[in-house]
C-alpha cells in the first residue's frame, strides 16, 4: 500500500503495487484507490513482483530497541546541552542558549527533511536527527526553565510520556483504524504548521510577528492545536508500525518507524511545553 505519511512513503514496501489477502490488486501513489482498505492491516501484503525480503523482518522489538536508542540519543543530548551551557543570569547569558536552540531545530529540521525523503533510511542520519533535536531541546528547556520555573520542563516530559501512553491504550483499546483522509488531513496541516512557524521566524528578523508562537491568546490557540496534531501523529505512526510489522519489511523499517516516532514526541513536547508556560506565566 501507498502512505501518504512522508516518513513511510519513501519505504520500499509501501511504495510497491501490491495484493491483499482477497486477491485486490493496490497500487500507490497519484490518488490511486485503495482496494481492500479498511481490512485488518494482517490481511495486508506487500506481494508482486518484488525481491524476496532478506534478513530478519521489522518486528515490534525491533521498534523499541531502536526506540530506545534514539530516544536515549536525545534525552542524554539534551541533558549535555543544559550541563555545558552558561548558567542563566543575565540576558546576555541567553545568547549561547539561543543559538544552540537555533542551530539544532535548523539542522534537524535539514536531517528530518532528508530522513522523510530518504528512499533507504539511514541509521546514522535518523541518530544525527536525534542529536540535533537534543541539542535544541536542551537548550530551548533551560530557557524555559529559566524563565518559568516550578518544575515546567519535569511536567512537559511526564505530559509527553502520558500522551504517548494514552494515545497508544486508545489506539489499541478503541482499535482505530486510520483512513485516507485522516492521513491527508494530519499531514496538511503539519506541513502548514511548519510554514507558519517558517514564516513566523522570517517576519521576527524583521521586527515583526503574528504572536502565533507566542504566550497570548493566539499562542495559547496554536500551542493547543499542535498538541491535538502530535497525539494524530502518533495515531499514524502506530498505524504504519502495525502495517510494517504486518508486511514483513526489512528489519532497517524499523529506524523509519522511530523517526517518525520521535518526530511526534517532539512536537508535543514543544508544544506541551510552551501551553505550560502560558498557563503558569504570572
Amino acid at each position: 500500500m501507498q502512505s501518504n505519511n512522508p516518513v513511510f512513503r519513501r519505504s520500499e514496501g509501501f511504495g510497491q503495487p501490491s495484493h491483499n489477502a482477497y486477491g485486490n490488486a493496490t497500487y500507490g501513489g497519484n490518488g490511486a484507490p485503495y482496494a481492500g482498505y479498511g481490512q485488518d492491516p494482517s490481511q495486508w501484503s506487500t506481494g508482486g513482483p518484488q525481491a524476496p525480503v532478506t534478513g530478519a523482518p521489522m518486528t515490534i522489538d525491533s521498534v523499541v530497541q531502536k526506540g530506545a536508542i534514539t530516544l536515549g540519543v536525545v534525552v542524554l543530548t539534551a541533558i549535555a546541552t543544559w550541563v555545558l551551557t552558561p548558567d542563566i543570569n543575565s540576558t546576555a547569558s541567553l545568547a549561547p542558549l539561543y543559538m544552540a536552540a537555533t542551530l539544532g531545530a535548523g539542522a534537524a529540521f535539514i536531517l528530518s527533511l532528508v530522513n522523510s525523503f530518504k528512499r533507504v533510511i539511514s541509521p546514522a542520519l535518523v541518530l544525527a536527527f536525534a542529536v540535533a533535536e537534543g541539542i535544541a531541546l536542551g537548550a530551548l528547556s533551560k530557557v524555559f526553565d529559566a524563565m518559568i520555573g516550578g518544575g515546567i520542563v519535569v511536567q512537559a516530559v511526564i505530559g509527553t510520556f502520558a500522551a504517548f501512553a494514552g494515545t497508544l491504550a486508545a489506539y489499541k483499546f478503541f482499535n482505530i483504524k486510520v483512513g485516507n483522509k485522516f492521513r491527508t488531513f494530519v499531514i496538511a496541516a503539519m506541513f502548514g504548521m511548519v510554514g507558519l512557524s517558517l514564516m513566523e521566524v522570517v517576519l521576527g528578523m524583521f521586527g515583526a510577528s503574528f504572536g502565533l508562537f507566542g504566550f497570548g491568546t493566539l499562542g495559547m490557540i496554536t500551542a493547543i492545536a499542535g498538541l491535538a496534531l502530535g497525539v494524530f501523529m502518533l495515531i499514524l505512526d502506530f498505524d504504519m508500525i502495525e502495517q510494517g510489522i504486518a508486511a514483513q519489511l526489512p528489519e532497517r523499517e524499523s529506524w523509519r518507524a522511530v523517526f517518525g516516532l520521535t518526530v511526534s514526541l517532539v512536537w508535543i513536547y514543544t508544544n506541551l511545553l510552551r501551553l505550560l508556560a502560558i498557563f503558569q506565566q504570572d
